[in-house]
């Protein structure tokens, strides 16, 4: 069924090649990210300097080829969204599963936990955050991974609810099976699928929210190249040096649409109800 969808089969195709491009980042790019001439400054996508290299996307104001910051900036993007998806997913699976199942006063407390989580609005909660601890690599995926877990607890414990009623479940309890047991070899294995959705599709929101704390200047800090970083240094020159902003927003918006796509086609694969 996900080979049937052209539009998931194009997601996969862009996830991977983001994947596989922040992975063999050095043999594929042209340049060091870090390297700056600055008489070579702002020089137009494709221009060619003295020995014959090309800068294929031209140079930002400092000298640094455009190309070979955009492809260590991948890996930037994929180590916050992954790890931060893995620890508000881990996080917000166990509080979804002890919610859903035990439900009374423990179900009561993780919710209104989590209604207090929704009343903030997450990205100035992740700005105040990062002000108090200062912008790093390390708080990003902190800050970012443990503010998230809300919508994972909330999907897990819809599913829980529904599938601790079934006979299976019922059958497990009669038979004197442990909690524990039971929440690991029946309840998780049959809720696990639409929390992998949800962490698909909530790894595109992750990394447009690292851009955007980049962005802001609350990110990684330069001279680490970030997309979220370029776009910001290419705000100033959008009337005379285009590319400098363009290109990175051209790669976060492939690599978000992407994600996107293929967790569409991830979801509508992985639920039974959903005919082809």
């Amino acid at each position: 069924r996900l080979i049937r969808r052209r539009t998931a089969l194009f997601g996969l195709a862009v996830v991977a090649g983001v994947f596989l491009t922040a992975l063999l980042a050095p043999a594929l790019s042209p340049f060091d990210p870090l390297e700056q001439e600055i008489g070579q400054r702002l020089k137009d996508p494709g221009w060619q300097d003295a020995q014959g290299r090309v800068h294929w996307l031209g140079t930002d104001h400092l000298g640094r080829d455009i190309l070979a910051r955009i492809i260590y900036g991948s890996r930037i993007a994929l180590l916050v969204g992954l790890s931060a998806v893995l620890i508000s997913g881990v996080l917000g699976m166990a509080i979804g599963l002890l919610a859903g199942y035990f439900g009374g006063r423990v179900d009561d407390f993780f919710m209104r936990l989590a209604d207090i989580q929704l009343a903030f609005p997450f990205i100035l909660l992740a700005i105040a955050v990062i002000g108090v601890l200062g912008p790093s690599l390390r708080n990003i995926i902190i800050v970012i991974g443990v503010s998230s877990w809300v919508v994972y607890a909330r999907v897990v414990r819809g599913e829980v609810l529904s599938i601790r009623e079934r006979e299976f479940v019922q059958a497990a309890i009669a038979l004197g099976s442990l909690d524990r047991r039971i929440l690991l070899r029946h309840v998780l294995p049959n809720a696990f699928t639409p929390w992998l959705v949800v962490a698909t599709l909530d790894m595109a929101r992750v990394i447009v929210i690292e851009s955007a704390l980049s962005f802001l200047g609350l990110g990684v800090q330069p001279p680490t190249p970030t997309w979220g970083g370029m776009l910001a240094d290419g705000r100033v020159y959008l009337s005379t040096a285009w590319w400098l902003a363009t290109f990175p927003g051209l790669a976060i918006l492939i690599t978000v649409l992407g994600i996107n796509l293929f967790g569409d086609g991830l979801r509508d694969t992985l639920d039974p109800r959903l005919k082809v």
